[in-house]
């Protein structure tokens, strides 16, 4: 009897921004690495275009991470920030900036995202931040928002 295929663990991204070019280059970015720390793992790529679609995608599917551009359309990061909070339970948000400096740094950690990253994405920087904000995550070390009856 042959061994059962061993299935990949997917490592799910929510990419958020109204550039189909940043998707397409996270896309093939996220094909080529696996993610650190797990050699049955793959990252996964959802897309949407702003807010309420990345909203519509968490509703559909359990995604820990969400990588987002600071404005989205009429709407920013600190949007879709508040909006996950309300979340049962939340992903971590990390946002995606060309403009990336400490100030944005600071201004995201302190309102709770996860992280910032700098565009152009550099391969190393973002599979390494992936893969520990999936490993904290399925680790469970994130708040937890308790229903009140």
């Amino acid at each position: 009897m042959a061994p059962a295929e061993v299935r990949p663990i997917a490592v799910k991204v929510l990419s958020v921004g109204s550039h189909p070019d940043d998707h397409t280059e996270l896309g093939r970015l996220l094909a080529s690495h696996e993610p650190p720390f797990c050699s049955n793992c793959r990252f996964e790529l959802t897309v949407a275009d702003d807010v309420n679609g990345a909203l519509r995608a968490l509703e559909n599917d359990r995604i820990p991470i969400v990588l987002s551009e600071c404005d989205l359309g009429k709407h920013t990061w600190r949007t879709l920030l508040a909006r996950l909070e309300q979340l049962q339970d939340p992903p971590f948000l990390i946002v995606g900036s060309r403009s990336a400096d400490e100030f944005l740094w600071a201004e995201a950690l302190n309102l709770g995202a996860y992280d910032v990253l700098a565009k152009p994405f550099r391969a190393s920087e973002v599979v390494r931040t992936l893969g520990l904000a999936w490993l904290r995550w399925s680790r469970a070390e994130r708040p937890r928002r308790v229903a009140v009856a």
